[in-house]
């Protein structure tokens, strides 16, 4: 380690193997990582010290903010704690958030002034890895992604240079960082523009019995919904005791205005085998799920599926999914709606892909013995390949594979061409390679 780069770090920003705090610095909220170092950054001039201090080195460099990402499993680099970068100030509208933030603690202090951000369905998600990979949450049809909503940010660069980014003074780069991923630097601060968001109407629907007539009656009547609704569908194995399984369709309405939510979702209420468990005004906060951290001594199991953006959730799509349920018993099935003003930004204007999708689906089997095994893997695998098929791209915040080629499959070949100009711009030695990389062209 050299004094050159890291020498004004306050006594604890480093942590390296054999420090009493290696342990706890060292893990993330989805595992335990093998980090050469980690830098616990408290300032800008910080996150700066360790972009100086990894390209020095020739080390990768992992961003780390709520911890839930793959990432964090890969061995060796540089891992770079944003985590006291949480601060949260809200003027107006106009929302400043630190890079290390979650997403609970934004929704928390938007709540007490009647505001919101889309963002995801879980409160210790980290609000930079989100934003960067898009950003699909409960408001997407009405507000968009939570990347639709970023209007600035704070960038240092792989060079050490700290950026202000709008639209007006680097129109190129905040693009990028609109579903490009953490490809391009490190964003030490987003601005986002928030909404007014009293409260929402959530419903619960429990749903037994065939899914095909439920999935279609769910895609029939979102094609027409007003824009406060968006809806998932669900349906989990039973794992354990404390968390059942089931099929169930879970729907958020932006306001407080009941009968309207109940008119939305009446045609599905209507349905043989579909049961209100839930429709009620709540806080926005209070519906973000809490995802308890990974226990190294029950690691979850693997996965053999992934994940699409449907174009349309067509007869057959509906067909191929249910029958991929049905066939696979320690199997998931998830489902949530798009449209609205997700379709309304231009594909060209993010470099978000598949701008118009109506539909983003995930399925897979859990890889557990005695349920899976070497013989049937690859035909669970090709069930969902050909889904996949019926799709227009790829959602890399839903994958927790690590694979480079996974990036093809993710935005189409023009758009990697134009990342990939912005990364030769601002990272031509591909120091930010700890994520869905795109190499500098």
């Amino acid at each position: 380690m050299t004094d050159t780069t890291l020498s004004d770090l306050a006594a604890g920003t480093v942590v390296k193997p054999g420090d009493a705090e290696w342990d706890e610095a060292r893990a993330f909220h989805s595992g335990i990582g093998e980090p050469t170092i980690v830098v616990r950054a408290s300032s800008v001039d910080d996150v700066r010290a360790a972009l100086r201090y990894a390209a020095a080195e020739r080390l990768e460099v992992m961003v780390r903010g709520g911890g839930h990402s793959a990432w964090g499993a890969v061995p060796g680099g540089v891992t770079l704690d944003l985590d006291a970068l949480d601060s949260i100030h809200v003027d107006g509208t106009l929302v400043r958030v630190g890079g290390g933030a979650t997403w609970g603690a934004v929704a928390h202090t938007l709540a007490e002034q009647g505001l919101g951000v889309s963002s995801g369905d879980t409160a210790s998600v980290g609000v930079g890895g989100l934003t960067l990979g898009g950003g699909i949450g409960w408001m997407v049809r009405a507000w968009g992604l939570a990347a639709d909503q970023l209007v600035g940010a704070q960038l240092v660069t792989a060079r050490g240079d700290v950026l202000e980014l709008t639209d007006a003074s680097h129109p190129e780069l905040l693009w990028a960082l609109r579903g490009g991923g953490g490809n391009f630097g490190v964003v030490t601060r987003f601005d986002f523009r928030a909404h007014e968001l009293p409260s929402v109407v959530f419903a619960t629907l429990a749903v037994t019995g065939d899914a095909r007539p439920v999935l279609r009656a769910l895609r029939d009547t979102l094609q027409d919904a007003p824009r406060e609704l968006t809806v998932t569908y669900m349906d989990v194995p039973e794992m354990d005791p404390s968390a059942p399984g089931g099929a169930s369709i879970t729907a958020c309405w932006i306001g407080d205005d009941e009968a309207a939510a109940r008119a939305a979702l009446a045609p599905l209420l209507a349905l043989d085998g579909v049961t209100e468990t839930e429709l009620a005004v709540r806080s926005y906060p209070d519906i973000l799920m809490e995802m308890p951290a990974a226990d190294p001594d029950a690691p979850m199991p693997g996965f053999v599926g992934g994940n699409t953006l449907l174009r349309d959730l067509s007869d057959d799509a509906i067909e191929r999914l249910a029958s991929f349920r049905e066939a696979n018993q320690a199997s998931v099935l998830f489902l949530r709606s798009l449209g609205g003003a997700f379709g309304d930004v231009a594909q060209e204007a993010t470099a978000f892909p598949a701008r118009n999708a109506t539909w983003f689906a995930m399925a897979g089997a859990f890889d557990i013995p005695g349920l899976v095994h070497d013989g049937n893997r690859p035909l669970i695998q090709a069930e969902w390949d050909a889904i996949e098929a019926l799709g227009e791209a790829l959602y890399g915040n839903f994958t927790v594979s690590t694979d480079p080629a996974l990036v093809e499959r993710m935005y189409s070949p023009e758009t990697v061409a134009r990342l990939a100009a912005v990364k030769r711009d601002w990272d031509p030695q591909n120091l930010f390679a700890r994520c869905h990389n795109i190499r500098p062209s």
